[in-house]
């Protein structure tokens, strides 16, 4: 990415970042400085990504937790590598067992959503393929701040506050007691700048650096959770941690005007975000800010997304191919759908043929782009006593449809929302991007990758633009921000827009771009949160 790409139309509080040694971009400043500090002893770009992870389970724990799933796309000697760490559905559920108990879908909260939690498996299957230093050092930050608390930033004080005013009338049973009891100990949501520390996290993270995180899935901390399970009646056992491994798998990409645009494999919906980009790219749309560009930016999204929705699951078990999907025939045939008017779209069967994101560089080349979350903010509401441990929901994505491509079944992987993006040119790495945030995030890699290719934005301005999603048949929210003009043409377009009151709903993103001729980093971070950039 060449230095001249410096254009920023939008107002902000942030400037572009520049550095050459190290860079980390994460939604929180004190998860960012856990990355530099492992930078600066020593480690490289997937120790910080690490370090940043681990602290994020700390410092956001509205967002992530230990017992979460992760994704990653990792630049190391001129080659990327992709790691899914999300985990299976119990082996003891079923469709049958859950409508045996009167349900018609799967629970938000409890223990009947939660799924086997790949995020450990990450960290140490990072470390292990490419790490410099050891787990014991890359995890230190995080257990000191566990350890001695930290004060609450101001967007984590707010959701935090949010939830427990939403728990506290939910979360009835004994089940829900751990939660309570970790996250709000002395009866209400720590305020923005209190001090809060979880000595169980702390100590949870000790063990699983000490075991390379072995005792998350076949030591002491499983034996912890499948007891707590077996006690509420979940499913999940400690055969289904013990038999867990995370898995390295090949990145899938589209080319999009003379870059390659790389994501995660299915049973991410990294896909959409690619379906979404090969339509877009048959239009020729030289300027951002028209209605011409926004109305055809959203047709090619909700028509990739419906057919994500209609078919992504485990891979193994797509009623289509990826390669299908992503075929120039497909893109075609769902660009010829797109008039002068919104549509409400239908999936189309092809010609067969709260979550957090962080980036990370060094001055050595590499470079990852990573994920993690445990879902819909602090996730299940299940917290293992006295460990801190968090666990996901993330089985409440699937189907009790059994014709669904995404129907529930025993050792199963979900649909997954969260999505790490990449972008290379020439077979050289631009580097790391991603939006965190639900069903927004493919929307969001789409803005991101149009606003840098097409609009030449530099990556804070790329973050800071205006953004729109998509959620069902005509129905487009914006931004407060949003260009009232852009709206209204839009609305006689058939758009039926809604503007947001807040900005909570449009994801958080950091970029990292690498200029290819002076090995200069070059970061964005988040304005619609704490975010911030660490760099040397």
């Amino acid at each position: 990415m060449k230095l001249d790409y410096l254009y920023h139309p939008y107002p902000s509080q942030r400037n572009t970042v520049f550095a050459k040694k190290g860079m980390v971009a994460t939604s929180q400043p004190l998860a960012a400085q856990a990355g530099l500090e492992i930078l600066q002893k020593g480690g490289n770009a997937i120790d910080a990504a690490i370090a940043a992870a681990a602290a994020l389970t700390v410092v956001e724990p509205t967002s992530n937790g230990i017992g979460g799933d992760a994704f990653a796309l990792v630049w190391v000697k001129d080659k990327l590598h992709g790691l899914n760490a999300s985990g299976p559905a119990p082996s003891s559920i079923s469709i049958d067992a859950l409508k045996a108990k009167g349900l018609e879908k799967i629970p938000t909260h409890g223990v009947i959503p939660v799924t086997v939690p790949g995020a450990p498996s990450a960290w140490a299957s990072l470390s292990e393929k490419f790490g410099k230093l050891p787990l014991k050092e890359t995890l230190a930050p995080a257990i000191r701040l566990a350890e001695e608390g930290y004060p609450v930033s101001p967007t984590l004080g707010k959701y935090w506050d949010l939830s427990y005013n939403r728990f506290k009338e939910s979360f009835q049973g004994d089940e829900y007691k751990p939660w309570f009891d970790t996250f709000t100990p002395n009866g209400k949501a720590p305020q923005i700048g209190e001090i809060w520390s979880s000595p169980g996290h702390a100590s949870t993270l000790r063990s699983i650096a000490e075991t390379n995180a072995e005792s998350f899935y076949r030591g002491e901390l499983a034996d912890k959770i499948a007891q707590f399970m077996k006690e509420h009646n979940g499913y999940l056992q400690k055969e289904d941690l013990e038999r867990y491994y995370p898995e390295w798998v090949e990145p899938i990409s589209v080319s999009y005007k003379g870059y390659d645009v790389w994501e995660i494999p299915p049973n991410g919906q990294g896909l959409v975000a690619l379906m979404a980009l090969n339509i877009a790219k048959g239009f020729k749309l030289t300027e951002k800010d028209s209605v011409d560009t926004y109305h055809k930016h959203i047709e090619a999204m909700k028509l990739a997304f419906t057919d994500g929705k209609a078919f992504i699951t485990d891979e193994k078990e797509m009623p289509h191919t990826v390669k299908e999907l992503l075929s120039e025939e497909y893109a075609a045939l769902r660009r010829e759908k797109i008039g002068d008017q919104a549509i409400t779209p239908e999936p189309l069967s092809p010609p067969k043929g709260g979550t957090v994101y962080l980036a990370a560089a060094d001055e050595e080349g590499n470079m990852i782009s990573y994920i993690q979350s445990n879902y819909m903010g602090f996730g299940s509401g299940i917290v293992i006593p006295g460990t801190g441990i968090s666990m996901q929901n993330r089985g409440h994505d699937f189907s009790l449809d059994p014709a669904h491509p995404n129907a529930l079944k025993p050792g199963k992987r979900t649909y997954h929302t969260i999505i790490p993006g990449f972008l290379t040119k020439d077979n050289k790495p631009i580097g790391p991007f991603g939006v965190m945030g639900g069903y927004m995030q493919p929307q969001g890699h789409f803005q991101i990758v149009t606003n840098t290719i097409d609009f030449h934005l530099n990556p804070q301005a790329a973050l800071d633009a205006p953004r729109w999603q998509w959620t069902e048949g005509k129905k487009i929210l914006v931004e407060p921000h949003f260009p009232n003009y852009l709206a209204q043409a839009l609305a006689r377009r058939g758009h039926e827009i809604q503007t947001a009151t807040e900005f909570g709903h449009f994801g958080r993103g950091q970029i990292i771009w690498r200029d290819e001729e002076t090995g200069v980093l070059i970061g964005g971070t988040e304005s619609r949160t704490d975010g911030t950039i660490a760099s040397w």
